[in-house]
Order: C-alpha cells, then sequence, then structure tokens
C-alpha cells in the first residue's frame, strides 16, 4: 500500500531528530491523557463514597495538570511533525525541480506541461499530508489505543471482550476499501493532469482561440473535462463516505454491549459507577483512533498513488548525459571548428510510434572563424540540425566534432558554453529586459553592446522603463521582431565561440534584417556561425552554403557557385527575389 513512501526516506533522514521527537511527543500526549480516566474515576466513586472535598478539589487539580501537560505535547506534536511535512515537501519540490532540468529535450517532447505542473501542485500536497499529518495521527492512534486497551482491560477484562468483538472486522472493512481509495484517488489526480493541461494550453493559446472565435467551443470541451473530474471525485467520496459510518456503526456496536453488560454489573455491585464511567471513556479513545485510522488510511493512499506519479519523473534517466570519461577543449583562441560526419537523426517517437527520419548521412565542415548557412524548405531538417550541435539530442548514427572532439565525449556545461544558441521560437522569461539579455551571465555592457548589435537598443529605449521594463509571460509584450532581436542580443552578450541562429531573422523585415546582418558581420568576426534561414538572401555572405531536402544534403557551395549551378538553391532565390518584387509592387503608391 505505503511502498512508493519508502522513497520519501532520504527526504526525512535530515529531520530525523526532530521526527523522533514529534513521534515521542505524540506518545506522551496520549500517556497523559489515558491517566484522565483514572482520576475522573477516583473522583466519581470518592463523591459516592461520601470523601471529603479537598480529595476532590485535589484530584481536580491533577486532572487540570495532566490537561496542560497533555496539551504542551499535542501542541509540540503538531509543530514538529506537520513542520518537517512541510520541510520534505519542500526539498522533495527542489529535487524535482532540479530533476527536470538535467532532462533533454525528447522528454518534453513526449510530455505534457499540465501534466508535470499538476505533479508538483496537487501530488506533492498529496505526499505531504502523507509525510507528515498521517504519520502523527497514525502514531497517536497506535498509543492512544494501546494505552485504551491495557487501562480497559485493568479495568474490566470481560467488558473488553465486549467490546472488542464488534471491532474485529475493522482491519477487513479497511484493507478492502484502502485498496479502492488507492485506484479512484490514482485515477482522479490522472485525469486532474489533463485538465490542468486543458487550462495551460487554452491560457498559452489565448489569442489562437480569439481568432478562431473557439471560445464556447473550448468553453464547452473544458465544462467536460471538469464534470468528469467531479464524477471521479465523487466516487472517491463516495468510499470515503461509506467508510467512516462503518467504522462508526462497529464502534457504536461495542459501546452499546458496554452500556449494556456494564449497567447490568453496575446494579449488581460487582463494577462501580466511576469504573464504568472511566470505561466507558477508554472505549471512547479506543473508538476515534479506529475511526480515524479510515481517515489515516485515506491519507496513505493518496500519498503512496502520488508518490508513484512522482517517482516516474525522478526515475527518469536522461538521454542525453554527461560522457563518463570527459575531454577537454584545446585552448580558444576565436571560433571553433565544426563539422558532421555521417550524421542521421530520428526524433524520439511517441506513445510506440515508429520514429521519423530526419537527417540522413549529413556531413559538413567549418573552420574556426567561418559561416554556415542551412537553407531548405519547411521540414527539410534545418532546425534538427542545429540542436545536434549542443546535444539538444543526439544522433542515432555519426558523429559531430567541436574542434575535433566529438561533442558526447565533453561535459554539456563546457559544450554548451561555448555556442549563443538562439532559437526559432524566440522565448523570454517574466522577468526585466536587462534580465533577459544577460541570462547568459553577462554583464550590463555587454548586454548593452549586443542590443547594439542586434538593432534592439532604440526598441528598448522606447520601453516605459527602458530595459527595466518588465516582461510578460513569454515576451507578450514585444513585437515579434523585437523578440527575435532581444534572444540574438541574449545569445551574443555571452561571447560565445560559436553561435546558432535558428531562422532567428524570420519576424524581422528586409531592412531590419539587413542592418543586423551588418552588426552581425562584425559581431561574428572570428567566431564560427552557423545560420539557418528560410530566407536565402540572409544568407548570400556564409563562406558555405547547404541546401537541405527532406534530410538529405542535395547541394553545397558557395552562394556565387550555387547560382551559377542553377539548382535547387538558385530556385529558392529566385521564388523569394519574385516574390519581393510582387510585394514591392503591390505596397507601393499608385
Amino acid at each position: 500500500m505505503v511502498r512508493p513512501l519508502r522513497r520519501l526516506l532520504p527526504f526525512a533522514m535530515p529531520y530525523r531528530a526532530a521526527m523522533a521527537w514529534g513521534i515521542a511527543c505524540v506518545a506522551l500526549s496520549s500517556a497523559f491523557y489515558s491517566l484522565q480516566p483514572l482520576f475522573l474515576r477516583s473522583a466519581i466513586d470518592a463523591l459516592h463514597d461520601g470523601a471529603p472535598a479537598s480529595r476532590v478539589w485535589r484530584l481536580a487539580g491533577l486532572m487540570v495538570t495532566v490537561a496542560l501537560v497533555t496539551a504542551y505535547f499535542r501542541w509540540q506534536m503538531r509543530e514538529q511533525l506537520n513542520g518537517i511535512s512541510r520541510r520534505i515537501e519542500t526539498d522533495l519540490r527542489d529535487r524535482l525541480f532540479a530533476h527536470l532540468m538535467t532532462l533533454d529535450a525528447g522528454w518534453y517532447a513526449k510530455t505534457r506541461t499540465g501534466d508535470v505542473m499538476a505533479r508538483l501542485t496537487n501530488d506533492l500536497g498529496a505526499v505531504r499530508m502523507a509525510a507528515g499529518p498521517a504519520i502523527m495521527y497514525l502514531v497517536n492512534t497506535i498509543a492512544g489505543g494501546l494505552f485504551a486497551l491495557a487501562f480497559m482491560v485493568r479495568l474490566s477484562p470481560r467488558l473488553t471482550l465486549v467490546a472488542l468483538a464488534p471491532l474485529l472486522l475493522l482491519p477487513v472493512v479497511m484493507l478492502r476499501l484502502g485498496r479502492a481509495i488507492h485506484d479512484r484517488f490514482e485515477s482522479v489526480q490522472a485525469h486532474f493532469s489533463d485538465l490542468t493541461t486543458r487550462v495551460q494550453e487554452n491560457l498559452s493559446g489565448a489569442r489562437i482561440v480569439r481568432a478562431y472565435r473557439q471560445e464556447p467551443a473550448e468553453s464547452e470541451r473544458f465544462a467536460a473535462m471538469s464534470s468528469e473530474y467531479v464524477r471521479r471525485n465523487l466516487a472517491l467520496a463516495r468510499l470515503n463516505a461509506l467508510m467512516h459510518p462503518t467504522f462508526t456503526l462497529l464502534a457504536g456496536l461495542g459501546s452499546v454491549a458496554v452500556l449494556g453488560i456494564g449497567g447490568a454489573m453496575v446494579l449488581r455491585g460487582t463494577l462501580t459507577v466511576g469504573t464504568l464511567v472511566a470505561f466507558g471513556i477508554y472505549l471512547t479513545t479506543l473508538t476515534w483512533p479506529l475511526i480515524a485510522l479510515g481517515w489515516v488510511t485515506n491519507l496513505f493512499q493518496r500519498g503512496a498513488a502520488s508518490m508513484e506519479r512522482l517517482i516516474e519523473i525522478l526515475d527518469t534517466t536522461a538521454a542525453v548525459q554527461d560522457p563518463a570519461q570527459p575531454r577537454t577543449l584545446p585552448p580558444r583562441t576565436g571560433g571553433r571548428h565544426v563539422e558532421f560526419r555521417d550524421v542521421s537523426f530520428a526524433y524520439p517517437s511517441r506513445d510506440g510510434a515508429a520514429p521519423r527520419q530526419v537527417l540522413r548521412h549529413v556531413s559538413f565542415s567549418i573552420p574556426a572563424g567561418g559561416t554556415l548557412g542551412v537553407v531548405g524548405a519547411t521540414g527539410a531538417g534545418k532546425s534538427a540540425l542545429l540542436e545536434l550541435l549542443p546535444r539538444f539530442f543526439d544522433p542515432q548514427s555519426g558523429t559531430v566534432l567541436l574542434d575535433g572532439v566529438d561533442v558526447r565525449d565533453l561535459p554539456l556545461d563546457t559544450l554548451r558554453a561555448e555556442i549563443g544558441f538562439v532559437p526559432q521560437d524566440a522565448l523570454l522569461f517574466s522577468d526585466t529586459v536587462a534580465f533577459n539579455l544577460a541570462y547568459g551571465g553577462a554583464d550590463s555592457a555587454t548586454a548593452e553592446w549586443a542590443a547594439e548589435v542586434a538593432q534592439l537598443a532604440e526598441s528598448v529605449a522606447r520601453l516605459p522603463a527602458g530595459d527595466q521594463t518588465m516582461l510578460g509571460e513569454r515576451g507578450i509584450n514585444l513585437s515579434g521582431g523585437q523578440k527575435q532581436r532581444a534572444t540574438i542580443a541574449r545569445a551574443l552578450a555571452r561571447q560565445p565561440a560559436v553561435v546558432v541562429l535558428d531562422d532567428a531573422l524570420s519576424a524581422v523585415d528586409t531592412h531590419t534584417e539587413a542592418a543586423i546582418l551588418h552588426g552581425l558581420r562584425e559581431a561574428l568576426s572570428g567566431r564560427t556561425a552557423l545560420f539557418a534561414s528560410h530566407r536565402v538572401t540572409a544568407l548570400r555572405e556564409a563562406t558555405h552554403i547547404i541546401v537541405l531536402a527532406d534530410g538529405t544534403v542535395v547541394e553545397e557551395g558557395t552562394h556565387d557557385a550555387l547560382v551559377e549551378r542553377r539548382g535547387r538553391y538558385w530556385e529558392l532565390l529566385h521564388r523569394q527575389l519574385l516574390e519581393e518584387s510582387i510585394e514591392a509592387e503591390t505596397s507601393a503608391p499608385a
């Protein structure tokens, strides 16, 4: 039932002393609380026998003292165990986030963001409840039950047997319902992941939803998923509703039997009134922990189901890892020599689907300080090729080398410190412009220089607070072109040996593109650069150009040589120049 929760032991070990004290406080509070019925029994019998008031007051004082001591230990047990559960939750959350940072792009490509968010929120909360309150109430149930049972036997073995007879069914009920609760809670959590994913996608794609007038349709889909979430929760609630009354019924049968038989014993004079009252209190003390055991079982089942989902993440191994025997790069004097040798690559498959071959036997070489232009139609494999250099993915065959060293033999930190990467999807963080430009560790002066090169400085100056302007999610308060220029500046600010730009100028106009390329020529002097672009004109000054089609290099050479060949490259260039000419004619004033 709770096997997955064993994985929490390493997280609990740093707090073992405080946890031991908290558990001891639970036991001590139960021990002192169990003394109260004895004092009450003595007081009732003393009043019945006509004892002096001083003795009754003394017993009352002892009861108050014991109540205060019990209250202290109950405060301590909650302070310690509930506090430790919060610390375990924090440590586990930190570990999960740190592990997520190590997972490769392939894992994220086949894992939904909403599912990860659900596990880091809802599931962590369920695990925390199992790591703190559930343990506290379990120990309280055991300790309180044992103390109560011991005093019950001491007061009347016969009544104890009568009271426990109906309670023998409790373990059977608990085991049967506990398994069902585990399964249903797991179903609830899985559907909560789907629900979270739907919300995340709609919030991220709010513009698309509005543009296509799909608000009612999306509301209907969400309502359907929300109704299913309610249905699964109600199925779980029905089990909980069945568990507590069943426990109460079994406990109530014992109380009725004790009242009938114990009352007869009092009438016969074989049992004092005080003893019957004390026995009744002990029975209640025993009964309520047994009823609470159902709730504790529920907490452990929920925690185990959630921990299983978290373990799936913790046990995931990144496909791209640091080498067992890392190598080093030669001293850097400028750029780095980049080479692809017979590289073939297919993106990781999802749900058992056949992998899609993206690159086939690609080979080329760029000397240090050279510039490679990669051109091809959409889906030709341009992005995949560039993503292999910083090892976002590893090829299935072939080798990618940096200064003659296989990139798989380099530590990831070392490799990626050499590369400034500008992705096709311009992503900025919800922070200031300055933070985003210096994200790779650059100082403010270098970040300002990079903004100038990327033709961003003038746009930043017009923002309400300059480079201290807070950006919205993914930089939503910037235009597409501004976001692309910001990501270019971010890459340049790192002063890398190799700059990789994956169609990084697609959202800027041709005039801005020309200005950026002019600035880049100087900024990239001595550095190696890899450009992928659907605009052939952006690559004409590259020292070497390759043309991809269906993942294969179909042409390569300089711009002039490829134009003279009048092949695929010439066709792409001719089509682009024709489109620009038509666009210029249609936009010209009549």
